[in-house]
């Protein structure tokens, strides 16, 4: 006989019930229903539980891993090769992105998948799956959302190459009471299909959704149970996609893999460095940036428009980079430059809608700041190098592989630390 109990992820304490607020520890949010085992409550001395075996890790024997290759360039370079065999990934993304999409494509290439339908009917992914010009027969779908009757089903097929589900916020197990896509029942249903891909060796790729706060799942709950998190992002309103690898313990976790997302899929072009530029260079406001998205540069531009403004706090609007690090970049230049940029309003936005962390770009910024509020062109120039607070400009990693990029692209001079030690040395 089982029961629910509701544990408190911050504490550890138990209850019957669900609080809104753990009495223990004060924390809101924090209780999870988990199942509980009371067959033998109170008859410890019942249980019969066989001591846990070691082996010695030279008794192990190291067998070669073969990775199954998805075809899919992109994919592969950020799963580090290809699929492992009983790896579980968990592919998470806004609605809308193209989760359910890539699925379908990588289906068609692996073959005898068994492919969940918890979102949508198994009519309306024939659909999708025509319009994507998915052809293969041996493609197992599975209408069902109760986890328990999926793993039967799995084991009645004979060994699929992978498993597909979309999405786990979707099932739901009968031993517990809560609805589907509660922290509870997407951990618990997750935990069943890991044991089950792992114990037949068969990949298995898990579908999660975020919620408002950024979150997959509840509190990120999934990512500790999965071997590789692969997180989509892109813009609604541009083509670009990009898989990035937030944890991966079978390859990299620095890789991306960018994608165009078109009518019949998610395509990936050959010449991925040239894809995030704007256009005309010699443009006011507009200064070029080369990134280290894993192994491979790419080039981007860094767009600010400056305006004057009468409000008291002036407008700081920021897409591609991080807010805060905007904020920081323009303090500095108003104190080591005497620029008033306090009585501007500042827009910032990176071309394509890719998202930008390297803190290389900090100094293409600063130019298209100085660019934008002097009214200003920098012809054909490409600018890296790291801010800091005092003006400083520091080298950053991999200069001469980011040079050699902006060169090979056209742009004549490729300012860095090496030719300026201050940033008002540069923009006098």
């Amino acid at each position: 006989m089982s029961t629910a109990l509701f544990v408190c992820q911050q504490c550890g304490n138990e209850y019957s019930k669900w609080f809104g607020k753990c009495p223990a520890c004060g924390e809101w949010g924090s209780l999870v229903e988990t199942p509980k085992d009371i067959s033998f409550k109170g008859k410890k001395s019942a249980r019969n539980t066989a001591s846990a075996k070691s082996v010695r890790l030279s008794q192990i024997k190291s067998n070669k891993v073969e990775r199954i290759s998805t075809n899919i360039k992109e994919m592969d370079r950020v799963l580090g090769g290809g699929l492992i065999p009983g790896q579980v990934i968990l592919l998470a993304g806004e609605p809308g992105i193209g989760k359910s999409t890539i699925l379908l494509q990588i289906a068609d290439i692996l073959g005898s998948v068994a492919y969940v339908c918890g979102e949508e009917s198994t009519s309306q992914v024939k659909i999708r799956a025509q319009r994507l010009g998915t052809t293969k027969k041996d493609m197992y779908l599975f209408d069902s959302t109760d986890v328990d009757a999926l793993i039967k089903g799995f084991a009645d097929l004979k060994k699929p190459s992978a498993i597909f589900v979309d999405s786990i916020q979707t099932l739901t197990t009968n031993d517990l009471t809560g609805v589907a896509g509660s922290v509870g029942q997407v951990r618990e249903c997750t935990a069943r299909l890991v044991r089950y891909a792992k114990t037949n060796n068969i990949p298995l790729i898990l579908v999660g959704h975020v919620t408002k706060d950024g979150t997959v799942a509840g509190p990120k709950a999934l990512m500790h149970v999965v071997d590789t998190v692969l997180w989509f992002e892109g813009d609604n309103t541009h083509s670009f996609r990009i898989i990035r690898a937030v944890k991966n313990r079978f390859g990299p976790t620095d890789e991306v893999g960018i994608f165009l997302m078109s009518d019949k899929g998610l395509t990936t072009s050959g010449n991925t460095e040239k894809l995030f530029l704007s256009g005309e260079s010699s443009v006011v406001g507009r200064i070029a940036t080369v990134v280290i998205q894993g192994t491979r540069p790419v080039t981007v531009d860094i767009e600010v428009l400056v305006v004057p403004t009468k409000l008291a706090f002036p407008r700081r609007t920021v897409q591609g980079i991080d807010s805060r690090r905007f904020e920081i970049i323009l303090a500095v230049m108003q104190k080591t430059l005497n620029l008033p940029l306090y009585n501007y309003d500042c827009y910032l936005t990176v071309s394509g809608g890719l998202s930008v962390k390297d803190t290389s770009a900090d100094l293409a910024v600063c130019i298209a700041i100085y660019s934008s509020l002097k009214n200003k062109a920098f012809k054909k120039t490409a600018a890296m190098g790291e801010v800091s607070l005092l003006g400083d400009i520091k080298e950053v990693p991999l200069l001469d592989r980011r040079i050699k990029e902006a060169k090979s692209l056209g742009f004549k001079d490729v300012i860095t630390a090496k030719n300026f030690k201050k940033i008002y040395t540069l923009l006098k």
